[in-house]
């Protein structure tokens, strides 16, 4: 099969043209360590600042506020492990949702065997928090709210400035996983109330491996990784000048052609919505309708097994999801399709498809037609799609 048509776009996208070029030149040409002190290093040093300038303009933050990580995984852990450390003495409570991405639930789960408490939130059947049942969950030892800006997996947004300002009322810090939203949809960390922002390159058309955390000034997080002064004292370790020029020039770029993206994203991704719930009998559409981000298209359909249909979605040179990225390789159901409602034999047969910004409704509409295929076969080798036919003939009769 020649074809290859990319539809996962939320696991990782290729590297643009731009950010390589930005790169490459860090490689072997100004391959200096910016810690030292001559002309060499100095150009490394430069770079890094520059972008760490880019990232802090994209949010409306300040340089001296952004700090380059690993990825988003990393920044995650930090913000959250350091918080709850760091702020211990006024108490042990962390509020966060059920449809994290497990950076994060993995990472509560670590602090509860540490003694800390985790309030996990339900969502609604659209996924989105309910401010009612946050407020609620809010107790005098809280000391954190983790809430992700827009979901992996059903592309949910969540309604981030409502739930920052209900945590600056109640003096507790906020941090927001922004991995699938920073460079998507615009963000803005004082209009937000946000304290701390993960993001990662390589889902912005930039590097795998770099990413970086936004801490608000005045915000009491501690070293996550020990060894160096860089930083500023707070993340040792030589910094990934290539990965972190390139993580800039992503952004950069990101935020240049946001609006028309969007705008060119959505129109396709409702036509693939249209398509695939008009044409192929007994398909949900998970997430919310409309406050999704603009690429996702998330699916259930009944009388399926997910897997089954994404090894012979890759047959016909079709690369889809079933969920997370990290998670793919599991055979159990989404954490998320769970936790808004969906029964675990609905949650199994789901299908994510991310679109790109080289995506065309040429490609979508080879996909709908090779998806109808493949769901009316192995519908056809379900005897639980057999009993629920005829089950449907004798109710008509």
């Amino acid at each position: 099969m020649d074809r290859q048509i990319y539809l996962d776009n939320a696991a990782t996208t290729k590297v643009s043209e731009t950010v390589l070029e930005a790169m490459l030149p860090y490689f072997s040409e100004y391959y200096g360590n910016p810690s030292s002190i001559y002309r060499l290093g100095a150009k490394s040093k430069e770079a890094v600042t520059k972008s760490r300038e880019i990232l802090a303009e994209t949010l409306g933050a300040k340089e001296n506020e952004i700090y380059f990580t690993g990825g988003g995984s990393e920044a995650d852990n930090w913000a959250i492990k350091a918080a709850a450390e760091a702020y211990a003495s006024k108490g042990k409570h962390i509020i966060t949702s059920k449809i994290e991405h497990h950076a994060v639930l993995h990472t509560c789960q670590y602090l509860e065997k540490k003694g800390y408490e985790v309030t996990y939130l339900d969502v609604d059947e659209r996924g989105i928090v309910k401010l009612e049942e946050l407020k609620k969950a809010i107790r005098p030892d809280t000391i954190l709210i983790s809430i992700m800006f827009a979901n992996n997996e059903i592309g949910t947004i969540q309604p981030i400035p409502q739930i920052g300002r209900i945590a600056r009322e109640h003096g507790i810090l906020f941090h927001t996983d922004a991995v699938q939203a920073y460079g998507q949809i615009p963000i803005q960390v004082d209009d937000c109330c946000i304290d701390m922002l993960s993001a990662s390159g390589h889902k912005l058309y930039g590097p795998k491996g770099v990413g970086f955390l936004y801490i608000r000034k005045g915000v009491k997080i501690r070293s996550f990784v020990h060894g160096g002064a860089q930083e500023r004292k707070r993340r040792a370790g030589t910094e990934n000048v290539p990965g972190i020029v390139g993580l800039g020039a992503a952004a950069q770029e990101a935020a240049a052609t946001m609006e028309e993206r969007a705008k060119r994203e959505t129109a396709l991704r409702d036509y693939l919505i249209e398509r695939m719930q008009k044409e192929i009998p007994y398909t949900r559409l998970n997430g919310d309708a409309s406050l999704r981000l603009p690429n996702n298209a998330n699916f259930s359909f009944q009388f399926i097994e997910g897997e089954s249909l994404l090894i012979m979605l890759d047959m016909e040179g079709i690369c889809g999801s079933s969920g997370s990225a990290c998670t793919s390789g599991s055979l159990d159901p989404s954490h998320v399709l769970l936790a808004i409602g969906l029964p675990h034999e609905i949650a199994h047969g789901s299908l994510r498809l991310t679109l790109g910004k080289d995506t065309t409704r040429e490609e979508l509409d080879y996909t709908v037609e090779k998806t109808k295929q493949i769901v009316e076969r192995l519908r056809s080798m379900s005897p639980l799609y057999e009993d629920f036919v005829k089950k449907s003939g004798q109710n008509r009769e």
